[in-house]
């Protein structure tokens, strides 16, 4: 395919796009590289996120991707994904998908094998092992390790609220109280955000052809059955071919009342730049929750792209990998947070 450039001319800045482009949440350098290969070698942009998000399930990208990372509750790790065609709009998913790593993988076999868009639990994971996948443990001594460090300090943090005993100081099991007293808590203190818990990918090949997904482990210390924005079309990620693809990261808990990735290509659609949009996706959440941990990354149907973050204590960067072919190799880019 004959390169595509098209540059035009932003306020005061001159933009460059070019045709394929990768872009990934993080600075999760592999699984760019991975993607961008497959891309090269004529595979499709559906492949190209397949096997980039699942270079990271493989790789345990910063423990919050794939096995061995984020146990719940039950000390037990469970795994989300999804992947979006964006010339169909077809959609496979799978959440609380347990003993099986391949997550995305699998997602990828529900668009293939099934007229269904999400599957969850014991039933995704006896689904996948129909499709071929190898049922494994998901444990590793250092996910073990963290879920008895955390069972050690009182279950700090959890993510219940308004139960007796008093979540913030006692294990549980909690129940609700006769009379409830309904308190609004931040939690945001006790999160680390190099809880980086997602790698989110858009793909856009050179002929405009549009792919995104995303891959997780999900919340530390979860309660077990929580499915967070990843494996959420339209939250964790979106792709529309007329348009432009968009994915998230952060607390999924927040940013999929939004549905960010959605909102975000549909402003793209609008004609607004994708560092604009992916601002405005941020804004929005900004209004209800201004202490969220969260980022966007856009990419339009040209190959111009952007993205966008929440700038909290601790948290006034964020990192994203692009490959294109402006670029010498997959790179690693900064953008200040709002």
């Amino acid at each position: 395919a004959p390169l595509l450039l098209v540059v035009f001319q932003l306020v005061g800045a001159a933009s460059a796009a070019a045709l394929p482009v990768v872009i990934n949440t993080w600075a999760f350098r592999k699984a760019a590289e991975t993607a961008w290969r497959v891309l090269q070698l004529g595979g499709s942009e559906l492949d190209a996120v397949e096997r980039g998000c699942g270079q990271c399930e493989i790789d345990q990208c910063d423990g919050s991707v794939g096995y061995g990372g984020s146990p719940d509750e039950s000390g037990e790790t469970t795994l989300d994904a999804m992947i979006m065609d964006g010339n169909t709009m077809e959609v496979g998913a799978v959440a609380d998908l347990r003993h099986v790593k391949n997550a995305i993988g699998v997602a990828r076999k529900v668009i293939e094998y099934t007229k269904h868009t999400l599957l969850v639990g014991d039933s995704a994971s006896l689904f996948a092992v129909r499709m071929g996948f190898p049922y494994e443990d998901l444990t590793t001594q250092k996910s073990l390790s963290v879920y008895s460090k955390w069972l050690n300090q009182s279950c700090q943090p959890n993510y219940w609220k308004n139960v007796v005993p008093d979540s913030s100081k006692s294990c549980g099991p909690y129940k609700r109280p006769e009379k409830v007293t309904c308190k609004e808590e931040q939690t945001i203190s006790q999160r680390s955000v190099h809880n980086h818990d997602t790698i989110g990918m858009v793909v856009i090949g050179g002929s405009g052809t549009v792919a995104s997904g995303t891959s997780t482990n999900g919340a530390v210390h979860k309660i077990p059955g929580r499915v967070g924005d990843s494996p959420i079309a339209g939250a964790g990620s979106y792709a529309d071919s007329t348009a432009g693809g968009a994915a998230a990261t952060g607390d999924g808990d927040i940013m999929m009342r939004f549905l960010p990735s959605y909102q975000a290509v549909e402003y793209m659609r609008m004609g607004t730049d994708p560092t604009v949009a992916c601002q405005k996706v941020i804004s929005r959440i900004q209004k209800y929750v201004p202490k969220f941990f969260g980022a966007v990354i856009c990419a339009n149907t040209t190959g111009s792209y952007g993205a966008a973050c929440n700038k909290i204590p601790g948290f006034t960067q964020f990192r994203f990998m692009v490959s294109s072919p402006l670029l010498s190799q997959p790179t690693e880019q900064v953008v200040d947070c709002i």
